[in-house]
């Protein structure tokens, strides 16, 4: 088995919502009474994840990008998908801390709290080798990759904490962060180092939350939405746009089973939206006994 073989699990591949991760299915209802504050939420898997817990009874949702117009169309189709769940959108580019802070303050103010934060937004640039690379062009993936979710992070831990203690004391669970990753992040593929190396950073970065954080109650996910037909997404060279098969809706519906409570067990590790839950749930014991699914350097065969 080649080395990147064993970076993955043997699951069964989905591409699409199956009934385990449909929020109409048997997700209905699990985000009841849930406040999601959702960043770059204005198309692509972030819309299709605002829509998604609005499915799953969201009392609302909280949608940041950098476009308005954007913006508003999400926020209609939340309102198709659930007319009872509440929804407000604020214009915040997620490298300014300041506005990120204030969009997570206008939340509160609104909401009272934030249960679930998927930091959603993202960069990918041209692929060029490190040598003929553009440093301001190469640095930027960070600033939106990283630095972007830091900040996500940074401004709704607080709060999050506060969900996780309210949800256990009612015997429930709260205080879900998801970040956006990549199969990126495993790979080394000529031309990628500004959105691989960025990507692999994310996965460690959710590790440092747990960390950190898993004490306070937080239950942090770096999560691989498949590959999608974004417009993020075929900014890859296009021999790569076949393998852009998966329905955004997929992400979303995984999204919603992270923060359903059903994978609890598995913070801080990286996941992928197309192993079959069902499959990777009875992996558990050999996933938590073996600390598989985490950034580790080998030292043996």
């Amino acid at each position: 088995m080649s080395s990147i073989q064993t970076q993955f699990l043997d699951l069964t591949a989905r591409h699409d919502v199956y009934d385990a991760i449909d929020p109409a299915g048997a997700l209905a209802g699990s985000a009841d009474g849930k406040v999601v504050f959702i960043s770059g939420a204005s198309r692509g898997i972030g819309q299709a994840t605002a829509v998604a817990f609005a499915r799953a009874g969201a009392r609302a949702v909280y949608l940041t990008a950098r476009s308005e117009t954007a913006l508003q169309e999400t926020e209609a189709l939340v309102q198709q998908a659930n007319p009872l769940t509440l929804c407000a959108v604020a214009v915040c580019d997620v490298t300014v801390a300041a506005e990120v802070e204030a969009a997570v303050a206008d939340c509160i103010a609104r909401f009272g709290v934030i249960d679930v934060a998927d930091a959603n937004a993202g960069y990918l640039g041209p692929w060029v080798k490190i040598g003929e690379s553009d440093p301001k062009g190469w640095w930027w993936n960070w600033e939106v990759n990283v630095r972007g979710v830091y900040h996500v992070i940074r401004y709704t831990v607080p709060h999050l904490v506060a969900s996780a203690k309210a949800a256990a004391d009612s015997g429930k669970s709260g205080g879900h962060l998801i970040l956006l990753s990549s199969i990126g992040a495993q790979l080394l593929m000529p031309g990628a180092s500004d959105y691989q190396t960025a990507k692999h950073a994310i996965n460690r970065l959710c590790e440092f939350v747990q960390v950190d954080h898993g004490d306070d109650g937080i239950k942090c996910f770096a999560l691989h939405p498949g590959g999608v037909s974004t417009e993020l997404g075929r900014n890859m060279p296009e021999a790569m746009h076949a393998y852009l098969v998966d329905d955004p809706a997929l992400a979303a519906g995984f999204a919603v089973w992270l923060s359903s409570g059903k994978a609890d067990w598995a913070t801080g590790r990286y996941l992928s939206a197309t192993w079959d839950v069902e499959e990777l749930t009875a992996l558990k014991g050999r996933i938590l006994e073996e600390d598989l699914l985490v950034n580790r350097l080998r030292t043996r065969a």
